[in-house]
Formats: structure tokens, C-alpha cells, sequence
């Protein structure tokens, strides 16, 4: 399927309903996104569909505006679940709830949310009450499974968003059996960041029948409006020196700043609070209700930077979020991608900080030629260390270590005592003289 002809096509071109033309409208979208343009349409022909595009894309609005106008031009008013859409947090599964919200506003269709960390039995009666709509995460349709196995057993509509994350956070399974309790003779769409994580291809294999495959980018296309920098930092110390200077001197709307762990990102918050920065904390263990509160105070810019785990790094869109630092390089390229991904979206500009220290230098060089590109050096010239990166290289831009070329001097250095027999023999022994020593 080619993108619609012109220049600008409008939403009308795919006869959608008026009920959601209106919405469309009034939610302030005017011009269908490529994934859209190229998604919408073999979804309304009920085609099971592979979608490879970047977050920010306007994805969700890709499966959503199909998925509900199929539910309005149905002849009767269908049994049960008709659609049920799975993603990998909670975080993602509220805002893809807000927005088929939007999206469904002048018509009479039910949406539910199915997560942890909230009523189970509310949910219960979301599951049997002419919901038509579901949005959940694979852990909380499982327990609910517990108690019973056929709510989508006349589903016609399966939507499988970031399933690249879902099979990263260990959901394969899940989503599988979830899978099999539903309608066989459904449409299913699978949504991905990209077509080269084999996990995903796999999975396609077995949900998917006679798919079509749109995909609009790679792992490794390049985010052209964002600027990608690093700086070099001495140690910890260092970094949170660092951090606060450019959370004091940036220009920014909404800043996000990765670490790898919970306890770094709790140090963090608490070191820039400190300062009196308006920081927030988001990471996995945190109660549910904590998490809704501190979002709702980093949309509205009550709080305007937030500490956070990989747990932002998917499933976060938050309107506004021009400064990403990563304090602590991401494990892989993939995590950058994902990382970065919350900033430039909608082709808005936005900018990328890595702090990097010496033992993570191999590791940013390992990112930049997984990416194929080089980011920009940068040096703060108030905080400028005495690590400037390594003074050889390799090749492949890792370091170039010299511990091979020292560890044979070292060891030429020791000379090494040859020990004869009748001397371990005689170790611990007193030694007695002879008569003659003892004379003289």
C-alpha cells in the first residue's frame, strides 16, 4: 500500500465516520502521519498487518481510528469484547486509554482498562459489561484468566503495541496464551519499533495470517531533529555536578534523565531536590497510585524534570520533552534508541545528553557503530574534568588498552627463584652447627 496521494492528505480519505472525523478535529490533528497514511488502510480492509515505526509516530492513532470505525459500521451490537489491545506498562495502557477516549467521544463505545495496581473487581465487570474496547497489560488479563478464560472469545480485533518491549520485558508467553484464548478467525495487528528483533518476526509467524508488512524505519535510522551530545565526566561526583548544571542552564520545557537503577534514580531526585529543581521519581517499584500522581504533576509542569528507570524509556508520551540526559549509559543500543525516543517526537526538535565516564567509554563507542554515527563531544567549560576520553584507539573507537603490553614486563621483572629439593626439606628445620662452625 503507497502513501495517499498529495502532498497533505486528509483524514477524510480514508471515510472514516463522521463521529470521528469530528473528534479528529477537535483533538487538534490535521494531517495523517506516514504510519498512519500507510497503516489505516489495509487495517480497514480487516488485513492482519506487521508495523514496523518509531515512537511518536502517531501509531496508536494508526490502529485506534480503524479499530473504532470498524466497531461503528458493525450491523448489530456485538457480544462481548471486540477489541483488545496489549502493551507492555501501564504508563503506555492509560495513555492509549486516553486516547481512544478522545478518539470515541461522540459515539456510544465502551473502552476498559486492564492493569495491575488497580480495582480487580471493577475490571471484572469491565470484562463482562458490553465493553467493547480493552487496553491491558499480559500480567493482569493472566490473573484474570484466573477466575475465567472466555471474555474474548468473540473478539474480532488483536493488537499486539511494542511488542519489541513486551518480548525485552519477558511477555512472550503471556502474550501467547493470551492470544489463544481469543477468537481464531480475528484480525490481528502487531505494532514494533522494528522489523530486526527476531523475537518479534517469531511471534508474527504465530499470531499473524497472510500479514502485510509496513515498516517505515529501522533500528537504525537516524533521529535527524535530535541533537545527539556527550560529556565526558571524571567520576559520580562529577556526574551529579554535571546534571545540575545542566538542568540549571539548559533550555528546556520538560527534562527526562535515565539511570540504570531504582536506588540511582532515587539518588538523584533526592540530590536535586536538594538544590531545589523541580524533580520527580518514576521507577517499577513504586506504588501505582505514586506513579499516576507524579505524572500527572510532569504533564501539567508542576514538575518539569523526572529521574526515572527504563521504565519511561517506552510507552511515555508526554507532549513537551525537548532535554533527555542518560546519567548513566544505557546498557545497549536498543535502550538508547528507546531512551532518546521520548524527546523530537512528531518531528519537533529536541536534544540527547549522555554523561559518560571512562569505564563507559567502550560502551558509548559499542552504541555509536551499532547506530552508525558519531555523537557530538561536548565539554562544559565551568565543569570541564581531566578525562578527556582515551589516549589511544581502536579501530573500532573503543579504547585501546595497554594491559597486554605491561602484563609481560611484569612478569619479566620478577625473576623467578629456582628452589632445590634438599632446601624444601629443610624449611621449618633448626639448623644445627656443625662442630667446627661452632668453634670458630
Amino acid at each position: 500500500m503507497q502513501p495517499l496521494a498529495n502532498a497533505a492528505p486528509s483524514f477524510s480519505a480514508f471515510n472514516l465516520d463522521d463521529r470521528l472525523l469530528k473528534a479528529i478535529d477537535k483533538s487538534g490533528f490535521e494531517t495523517p502521519t506516514p504510519v498512519q497514511q500507510q497503516a489505516i488502510p489495509p487495517i480497514l480492509e480487516q488485513r492482519d498487518c506487521l508495523v514496523s515505526a518509531e515512537t511518536g509516530s502517531g501509531k496508536t492513532a494508526a490502529y485506534l481510528l480503524p479499530a473504532l470505525q470498524q466497531l461503528l459500521v458493525l450491523p448489530t451490537k456485538p457480544l462481548g469484547v471486540q477489541v483488545l489491545i496489549l502493551c507492555p506498562t501501564r504508563e503506555l495502557a492509560q495513555q492509549i486509554f486516553g486516547q481512544c477516549q478522545q478518539f470515541s467521544e461522540f459515539t456510544s463505545i465502551k473502552t476498559g482498562l486492564i492493569t495491575g495496581g488497580s480495582d480487580f473487581k471493577k475490571q471484572q465487570a469491565a470484562l463482562t459489561r458490553d465493553t467493547q474496547i480493552i487496553i491491558a497489560t499480559p500480567g493482569r488479563v493472566l490473573e484474570h484468566f484466573q477466575v475465567e478464560t472466555h471474555y474474548f472469545r468473540h473478539l474480532s480485533l488483536l493488537i499486539l503495541d511494542e511488542a519489541d518491549r513486551m518480548l525485552d520485558m519477558g511477555f512472550s508467553d503471556d502474550v501467547l496464551a493470551i492470544a489463544e484464548k481469543c477468537n481464531k478467525d480475528r484480525q490481528t495487528l502487531l505494532f514494533s519499533a522494528t522489523l530486526t528483533h527476531f523475537g518479534v518476526i517469531k511471534m508474527a509467524d504465530k499470531v499473524l495470517k497472510q500479514h502485510k508488512i509496513v515498516a517505515l524505519n529501522t533500528l537504525h535510522d537516524g533521529h535527524s531533529n535530535i541533537t545527539q551530545q556527550i560529556v565526558l565526566a571524571d567520576d559520580h561526583n562529577h556526574k551529579l555536578k554535571l546534571l545540575a548544571w545542566l538542568l540549571e542552564h539548559e533550555s528546556y520545557d520538560k527534562a527526562l534523565v535515565f539511570t540504570n537503577t531504582r536506588l540511582r534514580a532515587q539518588e538523584l531526585y533526592e540530590t536535586m531536590r536538594s538544590i531545589g529543581l523541580r524533580a520527580g521519581l518514576l521507577h517499577g517499584e513504586m506504588d501505582q497510585k505514586d506513579r499516576n500522581r507524579i505524572m500527572a504533576l510532569y504533564r501539567d509542569g508542576t514538575v518539569n524534570t523526572l529521574m526515572s528507570t527504563d521504565l519511561a524509556a517506552r510507552g511515555l508520551d508526554i507532549k513537551g520533552i525537548n532535554l533527555v540526559i542518560n546519567f548513566d549509559m544505557p546498557r545497549n543500543g536498543i535502550d538508547y534508541i528507546h531512551r532518546i525516543g521520548r524527546t523530537g517526537r512528531a518531528d519537533e526538535q529536541g536534544i540527547t545528553i549522555a554523561l559518560v565516564k571512562h569505564t563507559e567509554w567502550n560502551l558509548m563507542s559499542g552504541i555509536e557503530r551499532f547506530l552508525q554515527q558519531q555523537f557530538i563531544r561536548r565539554t562544559i567549560k565551568e565543569l570541564k574534568g581531566s578525562y578527556q576520553g582515551p589516549k589511544k584507539l581502536k579501530t573500532s573507537g573503543k579504547a585501546a588498552g595497554s594491559k597486554d603490553k605491561k602484563e609481560p614486563e611484569k612478569k619479566a621483572a620478577v625473576k623467578k627463584v629456582k628452589v632445590r629439593d634438599r632446601d624444601k626439606k629443610n624449611v621449618g628445620k633448626r639448623r644445627v652447627p656443625s662442630d667446627k662452625s661452632a668453634s670458630e
